[in-house]
C-alpha cells in the first residue's frame, strides 16, 4: 500500500459518485491527508443492495481525518452541478482537484440497448464529465494543485471493444476524449489525466453483477485510490496521460500487488479496453492508417465426448426442460467448449419439449458461445456470471445477444439443481 505524505492537507477535492466504491476510496485516501472532500452523488437513502449514502460517506471521511461536504448531485443536471460547486467554493474557498468518477454501464449491443439506456450512458459518462469539468475549471485555474482526473480508459480503437457494447464504449470514450482535449486546452494551468484499472475492481456493484465469490477474481478499491493519490502528487505539467493503476504504482516503487488482491495468487479478471483478451490481433502488411484485422484462433477438431462434469451438467439441464421453458425462450444455443469433455454441444429450446446433446444442432444456432469446459460448468452452477465471463474475455458470444441474456435468466433458475 502507498503511504500518505500529507501532500493534500487543506486541498479541496470534488468527487462525483463518491458515496461508495472507487469514488469513496479516493475520497478516504485524500481525507487521511486532511483534505476537504466534496461528495457529489445522488444517493441520499441507502439502497437495499448497495450500501452507502452521501451522508454515511461524509462520516467516514471525517473519521479518516478530512472535512466533508455532502451534495446531492445527479451529473445529468447542470443546475445541481453548479450548486454543488458554489457550495464547495463558499465552504472551502476553492477547488483544487476534480475526480470525474460517476458512470453508467449497459453491456448490450446496438439493437438491444433501449434509447433510455443510451441517453443515460451518454448523459452521465460523457456529458456529466464535460459539464462538471466546465463548472470546476474557473476555480481549478486558481489552484496550485489543479488536477482533473477522469476514471476512463485509454482510447483503444480495436473494434473488439465496440462490437458487443457500442453505446457504452462511445460514452466511456467520451470521458477519455475530454482528457485529450482539455489537457491540451488548459496545458500549463490544469493537469488533466485518465486513470483505469488493469483488473476488475471489487465493489458492491460488482458483487451484484458477478455474484458471490467474484471478489476472489478482483482487486480492492485501494489500488485505484493509491494510483489516484500518485497522480495528485504530480505537477501540472503531468497532463494528457492515460494511466493504468498498476503501471504508475510500479513507478512509485510498489512491487507487491498481492496486498491489493482479495485472494492473493488467484487469477484476476482483466478490465475492459485493454488488449489482454484471448483474441489474436494480426496486422496485414502495412498500408498507412489501416486498422488491424481481428482473427480468432482456428477451431480445433472437437474431441470425442466422454462422461464428466459437462455431460453431467447437460443431463441436469435436460431434466429441467419443459414446454413452458421452450415457449418462453425460443432459441437454439451452440456451445464450443475447450478442455476436457469439450467439443461442440447444443441446447435446443425451440423444438417441442427441448433437447440437449453433443454435436451441432439440427437447425442453425441463434447463439454460439465459446468458452472452457470449466467455465461452462461454473456458469450453469451459478459460480460464474455470464456477464463477468463475457467482460473478462472468457466467454465469446456470436449471434443474438438478447437470446444470450435469456439463457442467463434460465441459468439462474437452474442453479439450485446444479
Amino acid at each position: 500500500m502507498l503511504p500518505n505524505t500529507g501532500k493534500l492537507a487543506g486541498c479541496t477535492v470534488f468527487i462525483t459518485g463518491a458515496s461508495r466504491g472507487i469514488g469513496k476510496a479516493i475520497a478516504l485516501k485524500a481525507a487521511k491527508d486532511g483534505a476537504n472532500i466534496v461528495i457529489a452523488a445522488k444517493t441520499t437513502q441507502a439502497h437495499p443492495k448497495l450500501a452507502g449514502t452521501i451522508y454515511s460517506a461524509a462520516e467516514e471521511i471525517k473519521a479518516a481525518g478530512g472535512k466533508a461536504l455532502p451534495c446531492v448531485v445527479d451529473v445529468r443536471d447542470e443546475q445541481q452541478i453548479s450548486s454543488a460547486v458554489e457550495k464547495a467554493v463558499e465552504k472551502f474557498g476553492g477547488i483544487d482537484i476534480l475526480v470525474n468518477n460517476a458512470s453508467a454501464i449497459s453491456l448490450t449491443n446496438t439493437l438491444e440497448t433501449p434509447t433510455k439506456k443510451v441517453d443515460l450512458m451518454m448523459n452521465v459518462n460523457t456529458r456529466g464529465t464535460y459539464l462538471t469539468s466546465k463548472a470546476c475549471i474557473p476555480y481549478l485555474k486558481k489552484s496550485k494543485i489543479a488536477h482533473i482526473l477522469n476514471l476512463s480508459p485509454p482510447l483503444n480503437l480495436n473494434p473488439l471493444w465496440f462490437k458487443q457494447h457500442c453505446a457504452y464504449t462511445i460514452a466511456k470514450y467520451g470521458m477519455s476524449m475530454c482528457v485529450l482535449g482539455m489537457a491540451e486546452e488548459f496545458k500549463g494551468e490544469i493537469a488533466v489525466n485518465a486513470l483505469w484499472p488493469k483488473t476488475a475492481i471489487y465493489t458492491a456493484a460488482m458483487d451484484m453483477l458477478g455474484g458471490s465469490g467474484i471478489e476472489s477474481q478482483c482487486r480492492k478499491v485501494d489500488i485505484i485510490a493509491d494510483a489516484a493519490y500518485c497522480i495528485f502528487k504530480k505537477p501540472k505539467s503531468f497532463t494528457g496521460n492515460f494511466i493504468i493503476d498498476e503501471n504508475i504504482l510500479k513507478e512509485e516503487g510498489i512491487k507487491n500487488f498481492d496486498v491489493y488482491a482479495f485472494t492473493p495468487g488467484h487469477p484476476l479478471i482483466p478490465d475492459f479496453f485493454l488488449d489482454e483478451q484471448p483474441v489474436i490481433v494480426t496486422k496485414k502488411p502495412a498500408t498507412h492508417g489501416a486498422l488491424p484485422e481481428l482473427k480468432e484462433e482456428e477451431a480445433q477438431p472437437p474431441p470425442k465426448p466422454r462422461s464428466g462434469a459437462v455431460e453431467g451438467t447437460f443431463r441436469i439441464v435436460k431434466d429441467s426442460l419443459s414446454d413452458d421453458v421452450v415457449k418462453a425462450t425460443q432459441a437454439i444455443y451452440q456451445f464450443e467448449l475447450s478442455g476436457e469433455d469439450g467439443g461442440t454441444w447444443f441446447l435446443d429450446l425451440k423444438s417441442k419439449g427441448g433437447n440437449v446433446g453433443y454435436g451441432e444442432p439440427s437447425d442453425q444456432a441463434d447463439v454460439v458461445m465459446s468458452m472452457s469446459t470449466d467455465d461452462f460448468v461454473k456458469m450453469f452452477s451459478g459460480k460464474l456470471k455470464p456477464t463477468i465471463a463475457f467482460m473478462s474475455g472468457r466467454l465469446k458470444i456470436k449471434g443474438n445477444m438478447a437470446l444470450a441474456i435469456k439463457l442467463e435468466k434460465l441459468m439462474n433458475q437452474m442453479n439450485a439443481r446444479l
